[in-house]
């Protein structure tokens, strides 16, 4: 046999040995070649900082390269269909959850099958704010309302599209409010708007509106997280306010391909867990706008869930029709 061929038997044998091994076996050699981790927002953003933070631990732990590639645009749609077409168990996802918990509230037909996205780890959340012009003179949610009650429909507002929107509109309905809503392409292009009074209220995350509120022109008036967060903790939540309807956590993690073994799962989560007990992990996500919340593919599925059905639920109270 020559030298070649000899090369080309051993690595057919070792391939074939590893399809034979067991499940448990297999899950154990989990990772054996460079993990792709697929973004669905554009790097320098949170969600791609708080990648990056992860993914260079996590390929110490795992000694594999782990390559993070952006799939911003469509709604998370690019990010969600170039995972879902690689059909590999090395292909992971990393976004947030509204990703995929709205869309199905907005799209008649969805280019792929929500099945095919397993909560694998939650890893953080992303600070929620409401927000409002410092020239506006309002310093909580109650005095927010108490304005828009009297000036019904002259508030002009840019929410986020997806999650936060839904949310908000139904808080709006909840309270018998009206506000003026300014479509943006891009949400972050609101920020000097509202920093100049000409629109008076965005939801977002954070960190879009950093800078304004630490130059003095914008203001944030609670959040929508379930608990505070310790980048702002002075700062309510909407529940502490007494208006749990506009109650939304920003879940950020990890999504597998269906068939991932349970065991690579437990690992991917029990490893991300790893990484965010690091002390220096929490003040640079902090940074970006978000907290540390890791948790397990069950816990992360049920809040992801959770989610998904609130979501559906406001749509319909809302009487929002998938229409595109």
């Amino acid at each position: 046999m020559t030298k070649c061929n000899s090369v080309l038997v051993a690595a057919f044998s070792s391939a074939l040995a590893f399809t034979v091994l067991p499940a448990a076996a297999q899950e154990r050699l989990w990772p054996d070649r460079p993990v792709r981790l697929i973004v669905s927002q554009g790097a320098g953003s949170a969600q791609d900082i708080a990648a990056r933070i992860f993914g260079e631990q996590l390929s110490l732990r795992w000694a594999q390269p782990i390559v993070i590639e952006n799939k911003p645009g469509a709604d998370g749609i690019n990010a969600i269909n170039a995972f879902v077409g690689a059909h590999d168990s090395h292909t992971l996802l990393f976004a947030a959850s509204g990703t995929f918990t709205a869309p199905p509230t907005q799209f008649a037909k969805l280019p792929y099958d929500p099945g095919d996205l397993v909560p694998v780890a939650r890893v953080s959340s992303t600070i929620i704010a409401v927000s409002v012009p410092a020239a506006l003179n309002v310093n909580t949610l109650g005095e927010l309302i108490a304005l828009a009650r009297k000036e019904q429909g002259k508030l002009n507002l840019a929410p986020t599209p997806g999650t936060t929107e839904i949310t908000f509109d139904n808080f709006l309905k909840e309270t018998s409010i009206t506000m003026t809503k300014i479509p943006y392409s891009d949400i972050t292009k609101a920020v000097a708007d509202l920093s100049e009074n000409r629109i008076q209220v965005i939801v977002s995350g954070i960190a879009i509106v950093k800078s304004q509120v630490e130059a003095g022109k914008v203001k944030l008036l609670a959040i929508t997280n379930f608990k505070r967060a310790s980048a702002v903790p002075e700062l309510p939540t909407a529940i502490e306010e007494g208006y749990p309807s506009l109650a939304l956590e920003g879940l950020i993690g990890i999504f597998g391909p269906r068939n991932l073994p349970t065991g690579t799962a437990e690992r991917i989560a029990a490893d991300v867990q790893g990484v965010a007990a690091d002390p220096a992990v929490g003040p640079r996500l902090s940074a970006t706008g978000q907290q540390l919340d890791p948790g397990g593919p069950a816990e992360f599925a049920a809040a992801v869930e959770a989610q998904r059905k609130n979501i559906v639920t406001t749509a319909k109270a809302l009487g929002i029709q998938p229409v595109r």
